[in-house]
């Protein structure tokens, strides 16, 4: 099998290529943390793409049981049509709603498996995982039966870091925190946008977003998607390198800066430093 190494539309630092190509080889979970906007998501749709595997996607929510992974039996419904005389309730299949690690365990290939942003559920979620991740098999109870992995599926998990994790749960995982990019990786990842963005237009856009990142009090720093999003808007308010400079030699707030900021207290932050110092970038 091939390995990792970023693609065309997704720029891998070296240490990321490695720890996906290391959870693949040692067959273990690769649990992704990083600040949010950072691609971890994006991360597991560009690996399914280069290794050319199918990909299931699990998004978690605050709501969300472990059990529903595996998969949920409609005992109302089958109640229901017993009542009604309606279809065959000893079909326990024709209940039972098969469930993203059901349906990666029997793909007739090896697919990836995408359970985002594990760290919202309930704290005792990852726990309620241990054996189905660690013996790739689950028991159902209604069919009686033990569903078994056909192929062992690549695991990709991602966390935002809002919770810790148990530790079984981290001994069973290949670890890796997406640390947040560097300016020359960042150039990078913009040129996978927009490849064909004026120079002076990139270098001051990098300023700006650098120089909010640095204000040590700000409650929520922008994000790379943020600043994709903040670069689409100058583009289309068609905003040039040169106009963007001006901003430096001024008070006035950058334009579309709500596409960075995205709360008052943030935003009235920056205001005042830019009233205090003219240039917090």
């Amino acid at each position: 099998m091939s390995s990792f190494q970023g693609t065309e539309n997704y720029v891998a630092t070296r240490a990321l290529q490695v720890a996906v190509n290391a959870a693949v080889s040692l067959q273990k979970p690769l649990l992704i943390k990083g600040e949010p906007g950072t691609g971890k998501t994006l991360l597991a749709y560009e690996v399914a793409l280069a290794l050319g595997k199918p990909l299931y996607s699990w998004n978690i929510k605050s709501t969300t049981f472990a059990q529903q992974g595996l998969y949920e039996y409609d005992a109302v419904a089958r109640l229901r049509d017993s009542q009604l005389g309606d279809g065959d309730i000893n079909n326990l299949e024709h209940y039972i709603k098969k469930g993203q690690l059901w349906e990666a365990f029997e793909a007739d290939e090896q697919v990836l498996l995408l359970i985002d942003e594990i760290d919202k559920a309930d704290i005792e979620f990852p726990n309620d995982l241990l054996h189905e991740l660690d013996k790739m098999e689950f028991y159902c109870y209604e069919l009686k039966r033990v569903i078994k992995a056909k192929h062992r599926p690549i695991i990709i998990i991602t966390s935002n870091n809002e919770k810790e994790l148990p530790d079984a749960f981290l001994r069973r995982c290949f670890f890796h925190y997406i640390s947040f990019p560097d300016r020359e990786t960042m150039k990078k990842i913009v040129g996978v946008h927009y490849p064909t963005l004026e120079e002076k237009l990139l270098i001051n856009s990098l300023s700006v977003f650098y120089g909010i990142r640095d204000v040590k009090t700000l409650k929520k720093k922008p994000s790379t998607s943020e600043l994709i999003d903040w670069i689409k808007l100058l583009l289309v308010g068609k905003v040039s390198g040169d106009l963007l400079e001006d901003f430096k030699t001024n008070t006035d707030v950058p334009p579309f800066i709500g596409a960075l900021l995205k709360n008052e207290q943030d935003t009235g932050l920056y205001e005042a430093l830019r009233n205090k110092t003219k240039r917090p970038y």
